[in-house]
């Protein structure tokens, strides 16, 4: 269903430390990510990601999208703004496994992101 929480990933220096500390404090699995350097999170509910060199982020949110294209122009016509490039790679491989994304903000300046999980087939 499009608008619900689909994804989340977490701004940290070091990705080792922070899959030590969220792992042992909330039991999450984590298997290499798409960008290198970084983690797949496996968690109860929703998936998520972890990447490194972003120290005091706050962790950014992705909601469902079943049209990324269609998603990302209608942000703009309603006056909002999109980051240039897809997040976590933009090779197939990638996108087949861990669907696509793009940052986003809103018509106030607010950052949230778009998320077209991967098709089965």
């Amino acid at each position: 269903m499009a608008g619900e929480i689909s994804f989340f990933e977490l701004g940290v220096e070091d990705p080792d430390r922070a899959r030590a500390f969220y792992g042992e404090l909330f039991g999450w699995a984590f298997e290499p990510g798409p960008s290198g350097g970084g983690f797949a999170i496996t968690a109860p509910g929703t998936p998520g990601g972890v990447h490194g060199g972003d120290p005091g982020a706050g962790p950014y949110v992705f909601f469902r999208v079943d049209d990324l294209g269609a998603a990302v122009a209608k942000v703009r016509e309603l006056g909002g703004t999109v980051d240039e490039g897809e997040l976590g790679g933009d090779d197939d491989e990638s996108a087949a496994r861990f669907g696509r994304f793009r940052l986003c903000r809103d018509d106030q300046g607010s950052s949230f992101g778009l998320h077209e999980p991967p098709t089965a087939g």
